[in-house]
């Protein structure tokens, strides 16, 4: 995959939060333009300074597993709770530079729009690479809600402010608990929505970022023997 060098990684905490601030200016939430074929779940792990990257391709509509990469690298920027995606987001790139052919949609265990800041690391990694990415995350990071339903598919909205949805806290197994969804990039809270329940089986977590998980787990685990 290309990445689009849109800022230099050597950054201190001081420079990143401004900077997470003019970048969410340039993230922008549309619907998609047309139904994906090809999509990738990513996931990251760390022992101490290193960190393992894994993503897993898949096809649609049956979510046919198509292919799987792997990227380990060291990572020098701190974890600063906000600013995940300068510490993850290079690794990940990198990672994204191996895979092919190129997803039309990506998942990434994290948040997009709904951050402090309005830039979590699927929308860092969607301007990275201008595609269509979904932040999946397994707690709120910020905003409030009300608990959906207990049904599947039920969904409330995460709001910023009383009339600002940033996010939707999505029930994908009947009571259990709900997985935080919003846009990265090129796609909207809606499509959103849409495409992390087609991409649910009989797990909580969707299919992407699940076995992407297990895929980098069961690399690390190895690594470490």
């Amino acid at each position: 995959m290309r990445v689009k060098p849109i800022h230099s990684w050597d950054i201190t905490k001081n420079d990143a939060i401004p900077l997470q601030k003019k970048l969410s200016q340039q993230a922008q939430f549309t619907p998609l333009k047309k139904d994906p074929r090809i999509i990738a779940g990513t996931d990251i792990s760390f022992q101490n300074d290193i960190a393992y990257a894994g993503a897993v391709l898949f096809k649609l509509p049956d979510l046919e597993p198509i292919g799987s990469f792997i990227y380990e690298g060291k990572v020098s920027f701190p974890y600063v709770p906000g600013l995940l995606s300068f510490r993850e987001a290079p690794i990940l790139l990198e990672l994204f530079k191996l895979i092919k052919p190129t997803p039309d949609l990506i998942f990434i265990d994290g948040h997009g729009l709904a951050h402090p800041r309005k830039l979590g690391l699927a929308s860092h990694i969607g301007l990275f690479l201008q595609k269509p990415t979904i932040g999946c995350g397994k707690s709120r990071l910020c905003g409030s809600f009300e608990d959906p339903l207990a049904s599947k598919g039920a969904h409330s909205q995460l709001l910023n402010k009383p009339d600002e949805p940033i996010g939707a806290v999505v029930r994908t197994k009947e009571r259990c608990k709900p997985i935080f969804v919003s846009p990265g990039h090129l796609i909207d809270l809606n499509d959103s929505i849409t495409w992390t329940l087609k991409c649910v089986s009989k797990y909580r977590i969707p299919e992407p970022t699940r076995l992407a998980h297990n895929f980098v787990t069961d690399y690390k685990r190895q690594k470490m023997k």
